[in-house]
């Protein structure tokens, strides 16, 4: 995957004004000793908000972003991952158009997610970021957990 921005995302988040670097500080210090993804940390401690971190995902790679809220997802689209598989991987497969399954993920990054839905689906993915409780949500209403 090729980065278009090189800078690491905490950075992009200082350079935005989004957090300080103190923010950034206490979030490592966190990553470090629990792990995580950093952008789970800073908002877990309050520091910034989903929608930022996805913004600054859209910045640093390319991946566009996709706001699920008031998106119509169709539920037999999105069952072409199953459910268990969506749920663990933090995705939602959102429109078909032939081979290509646009799916919206909350960690983009993770290579691993989309070999395997890939795999499962038999279909290429286009990815766009959303939000982790965009996609939970999104997952709840098609798959009626």
């Amino acid at each position: 995957m090729k980065k278009i921005n090189p800078k690491q995302l905490g950075e992009l988040l200082i350079e935005s004004k989004l957090i300080t670097p103190e923010n950034l500080a206490e979030a490592l210090r966190v990553q470090k000793e629990k792990g995580g993804l950093i952008g789970q940390i800073l908002v877990a401690l309050g520091h910034t908000t989903e929608e930022a971190i996805a913004q600054a995902l859209t910045a640093q790679y390319g991946f566009p972003y996709l706001p699920l809220g008031g998106y119509e997802i169709d539920g037999e689209t999105a069952k072409l991952i199953p459910e268990q598989v969506a749920k663990q991987y933090g995705l939602i497969a959102v429109d078909r158009v032939g081979g290509i399954l646009t799916v919206a993920m909350s960690n983009p990054l993770n290579t691993s997610a989309v070999e395997d839905v890939e795999m499962i689906t038999h279909l290429k993915l286009q990815i766009f970021v959303a939000t982790t409780t965009d996609v939970n949500e999104a997952i709840k209403r098609c798959y009626k957990v």
